[in-house]
């Protein structure tokens, strides 16, 4: 890898969600992960390699709230995504702001307000 040292692939990196302290190591931060060429992410995100997986899956653990710029997990109790990242405290504090389909999940699932 062009510009990555071996030390820099050494290091341990750890993801922390600022509103649940999930927290767990990961191997890449962006959108096109060097490790799976036919993958490109909707969001720049903290992904690691599926331990699990036989055929080089990925885990994607969060990203950052695209109004605060916290790290947040991908959790439903976190965050949601609709066409970029929002933890839900910035969701509930700009929810007049957001689509009618996002306002209306947070009534169906008792969420926002």
């Amino acid at each position: 890898m062009a510009g990555v040292s071996i030390d820099d692939e050494e290091k341990v990196k750890t993801f922390i969600c600022k509103q649940c302290d999930f927290s767990s190591n990961f191997q890449y931060f962006g959108s096109k992960p060097p490790f799976l060429k036919s993958i490109l992410l909707l969001e720049e995100a903290y992904i690691k390699k599926d331990p699990f997986s036989s055929d080089c899956g990925i885990i994607t653990l969060g990203s950052h709230c695209h109004h605060c710029k916290l790290s947040v997990c991908c959790s439903t109790s976190c965050s949601i995504f609709y066409t970029k990242r929002f933890c839900l405290d910035c969701v509930e504090k700009n929810i007049n702001e957001l689509p009618m389909e996002i306002r209306q999940l947070g009534t169906v699932k008792g969420n926002f307000t």
